[in-house]
């Protein structure tokens, strides 16, 4: 029987956990539905650095969030409740991590609740996906959020590098029928572009440059009644909202358009099995970024979690 927590980690209490440490249920983590698992892996990065402090800082500006969601109309976290973990150091390798990460992920989906991981680089969702490639061989789609492509076969030496996390996804050994929706992409490499064109059955992207022509129902039509598992490159907002990150590239989403994106593909989806949210830099004394990812994970949490309808207070 796989044990949860995992060895290794432990829940972290009310005052260290995800949101409001005064939030209802932040002292019983054992009956959360959601596990926000920190996983500050920063071992590939090629341009700015800072990804390992990124979970750090969103979980200390989510204690400054509201809990209640004005577009819900409720304290929405009460429906599902959140627990977090404290992980152990993370292993010298990347791979090696990869491996911590998928049994943690295991572990978590093992005791019935939700993973959702803080990076930490993009290079994370490679061994985040393991667990859930294994429990849904047929069906699983990964609707990825990002700038960049990740569709390299390796970078600068390194088979797990961030720059090759959709590629590693995509090649799960013995898992081909994995389904990638990419949202946002606007920056990639010509060998990206020709692993595209050879896997387009796979594959459903919607190019930066083309969105004024996206529609809600295109984007999540692959994702109906399917298994999702979603991965938020932060940097899939435009560099003007977040600059806080490795690799910002112009011409991204907005806040409120990738959430509408996010409220529609957590509608559509048969299920939100699992969540990451990576690639956020922390830029000393500007804490607005810091709540801008808070606020975005909280906000993912809630629509997978919690539906996406509003309910009244009377």
């Amino acid at each position: 029987m796989t044990k949860f927590p995992p060895s290794g980690a432990s829940f972290l209490p009310g005052d260290r956990s995800f949101l409001d440490p005064l939030r209802s249920d932040a002292d019983t983590p054992a009956a959360a539905r959601a596990v926000v698992i920190p996983f500050g892996l920063e071992a590939s990065v090629s341009y700015g650095g800072g990804t390992a402090q990124g979970p750090a800082a969103i979980m200390s500006a989510s204690h400054q969030l509201e809990l209640f969601d004005d577009e819900l109309w409720r304290e929405a976290y009460a429906d599902y409740g959140i627990a977090a973990l404290q992980m152990p150091p993370l292993p010298d390798s990347v791979s090696a991590s990869l491996d911590q990460l998928a049994a943690v992920t295991d572990s978590v989906l093992a005791a019935g609740k939700m993973p959702f991981i803080l990076g930490g680089e993009h290079s994370l969702t490679a061994g985040a996906i393991r667990p859930f490639a294994k429990r849904f061989p047929d069906d699983l789609v990964v609707l990825q959020f990002d700038a960049h492509w990740d569709l390299r076969d390796g970078y600068l030496g390194e088979a797990f590098s961030h720059a090759a996390a959709m590629r590693r996804v995509l090649d799960q050994p013995g898992h081909q029928n994995i389904t990638l929706v990419s949202v946002g992409i606007r920056a990639f490499s010509e060998p990206e572009a020709r692993f595209y064109e050879a896997n387009r059955k796979r594959m459903h992207v919607h190019f930066g440059h083309d969105q004024a022509r996206w529609t809600l129902d295109e984007i999540v039509a692959p994702l109906r009644g399917k298994p999702v598992y979603i991965t938020f490159d932060i940097d899939a907002l435009d560099a003007h909202v977040m600059p806080a990150t490795g690799t910002p590239v112009p011409g991204g989403l907005g806040y409120q358009q990738a959430l509408e994106i996010l409220r529609a593909a957590c509608n559509a989806a048969g299920q939100v099995v699992g969540m990451d949210l990576v690639e956020f830099a922390p830029i000393a004394n500007f804490h607005a970024f810091d709540f801008t990812a808070a606020q975005l994970a909280a906000k993912m949490l809630n629509y997978a979690l919690s539906g996406t309808g509003r309910h009244s207070l009377v």
